[in-house]
């Protein structure tokens, strides 16, 4: 079995987003001055993991300095391991729908840990190509006690629904319960315990951008999430000698391999590039005191961003409590097309744009240019309400949005709890104008 080590058996934190942290598990075990020193302190072995180019600039670089028992290419050849319901793009197997679509929450597993429990609903772009995202459900309720994983197609957001996570990375421990999320750069090398028993959630699998905090524009310096709020682990080390298994994601292809001694056995560390969560309950709702409704970008907590200014690979959208106070108002969201498509969870509670049939641990996908909006029952609803200041709670949604199309897996569209007749909540709308 595996030993931790360090502070983090605590579950401390390092506050902050994109700051450069140092964190070491026993004292002595970051070098002085140098990064790579010709003998790394203690007899470990120093290691660099670089989550940009070289000469990307400042701002951009993402790179972590780490200093461990065994250098992590002391493991043993990789071979070719299945995992059918995890699936990578290009994501051309099925047709795309001119529908909407909507499902029902996931069923748990006989048994499964976290990456065997994942199950794939929709995704765009290649992680060859180093573009677009993968939405993903996990269902899981068995540890990761022997078995490592590391992803080297993008970044992993993790978003619980049901049942807490406690994720066992290279740099440290990160602790989450549903209403939390947590980011994984590419690369890093996870191990994953239920203290619930099992869990439920969704991911994000990012192959472009990292994430990263949006711009405020005329908001100005507060509001949304706030840099300081997001906790970076501090470090801990596994120290074990016995066989351990490897699992490797590489161009959606899962290979594994053996090693001697866990691969999370980091004693000290120092970077940019680091795994961190945030609680949702602190981001900042900004909305209107006047009229009308802002655009969901008012509820924007991470974006990946693309080459073209204001268009996001993808952006990670809440929906929180908060306060409804325009006057002359239709305060759900509007009908609406959009070029970006939107692919929805639910976390807890209810949507205020659905009456029924959105539930927690369920999806909806609203593609590109497809119409969506309230169902009639809202509508009717929301049309006649006071306009009296009201608050939302007891709730929290989220949004994938990305400028590529979701495309949704063969087997997601022959899922058992893909709902058959959406379409139908739109159905009872009558024309009340006579010209």
């Amino acid at each position: 079995m595996a030993h931790t080590s360090g502070p983090s058996a605590d579950l401390h934190y390092q506050n902050g987003f994109g700051n450069i942290f140092s964190s070491e598990a026993k004292a002595g075990a970051l070098p002085v001055a140098r990064n790579s020193p010709q003998r790394a302190p203690l007899g470990l072995y120093t290691e660099l993991l670089s989550g940009s180019a070289f000469t990307a600039p400042r701002k951009h670089n993402l790179r972590t300095w780490m200093y461990r028992i065994r250098p992590s290419a002391a493991h043993g050849k990789f071979s070719r391991a299945q995992h059918p319901t995890w699936l990578t793009g290009p994501f051309s197997a099925a047709q795309t729908p001119s529908n909407r679509l909507r499902w029902n929450p996931w069923p748990m597993p006989a048994e499964a840990d976290f990456v065997q429990g994942m199950f794939t609903v929709a995704g765009n772009g290649q992680a060859e190509a180093q573009n677009g995202v993968a939405a993903h459900i996990y269902c899981a309720n068995r540890p990761m006690q022997n078995r490592y994983f590391a992803n080297a197609d993008g970044e992993l957001l993790i978003v619980p629904q049901s049942g807490q996570l406690l994720i066992h990375t290279e740099l440290g421990r990160l602790q989450l319960a549903p209403g939390e999320i947590a980011v994984i750069p590419r690369g890093i090398r996870i191990r994953v315990e239920l203290p619930d028993g099992q869990a439920r959630g969704y991911v994000c699998e990012n192959y472009g951008a990292p994430f990263s905090l949006p711009e405020l524009g005329p908001i100005g310096s507060n509001g949304l999430a706030n840099a300081r709020d997001f906790l970076a682990p501090v470090a801990a080390y596994e120290q074990r000698d016995d066989r351990v298994t490897l699992v490797n994601k590489y161009l959606g292809v899962f290979w594994e391999g053996e090693q001697t001694g866990s691969p999370l056995d980091v004693v000290a560390w120092h970077g940019n590039l680091t795994p961190y969560k945030y609680d949702l309950a602190n981001f900042m709702a900004i909305g209107t005191v006047s009229f009308d409704h802002p655009d969901p970008s008012i509820n924007t907590v991470l974006t990946s961003t693309t080459d073209t200014p204001g268009v996001a690979n993808c952006d990670f959208v809440i929906f929180p409590p908060r306060w409804l106070v325009a006057e002359d108002t239709f305060r759900p969201p509007w009908f609406h097309r959009n070029i970006m498509s939107e692919l929805m969870g639910l976390v807890k509670g209810v949507y205020d744009a659905k009456a029924e049939g959105f539930v927690p641990g369920g999806v909806s996908l609203h593609n590109s240019m497809l119409p969506h909006g309230p169902d009639a029952a809202t509508f009717e609803k929301a049309s006649a309400a006071p306009l009296s200041p009201h608050k939302l709670e007891d709730t929290l949604a989220f949004m994938f949005e990305s400028r590529h199309v979701f495309q949704p897996t063969p087997q997601a569209l022959g899922a058992a709890n893909l709902q058959p007749d959406y379409d139908e909540v739109w159905s009872g709308f009558k024309a009340h104008f006579r010209g």
